[in-house]
């Protein structure tokens, strides 16, 4: 998609701190941190985001996970712990639409309380 900001960076258009790449991802150190690492994972396919994936485009979730879980591994996040995140759509906070997920770790992170666990406690 020529006016999508990921594939910019994945093509080579607009400069990235690539960390990972294999046939199907792309990963970068994201440009506002939140968290000592935190690197976005990207499919070289443009597919607009979580609620884009479909059976003919499914394959590629499991090649970024196992994408992260590799990368975690040779950095050693993997014996510490990290958070993999992804929005989706406006309203959850998404402003690229290209499918991503946010790689998050290197320090305790706060816990997130949903409005469902808040209704157990």
């Amino acid at each position: 998609m020529s006016d999508c900001l990921f594939c910019k960076i994945i093509g080579g258009e607009i400069p990235s701190t690539k960390v990972f790449e294999n046939d199907y991802v792309y990963a970068f150190k994201d440009i506002s941190p939140v968290a000592p690492v935190h690197v976005l994972f990207v499919p070289k396919e443009h597919i607009s985001g979580v609620s884009g994936i479909t059976p003919e485009n499914s394959a590629v979730v499991s090649k970024i996970f196992e994408a992260i879980a590799e990368y975690a591994h040779s950095i050693g996040l993997d014996e510490s712990g990290y958070r993999v995140v992804s929005n989706c759509g406006e309203s959850a906070g998404q402003t690229v639409m290209h499918l991503h997920f946010h790689l998050l770790g290197g320090a305790m992170l706060g816990k997130m309380v949903s409005d469902c666990e808040r209704s157990h406690e």
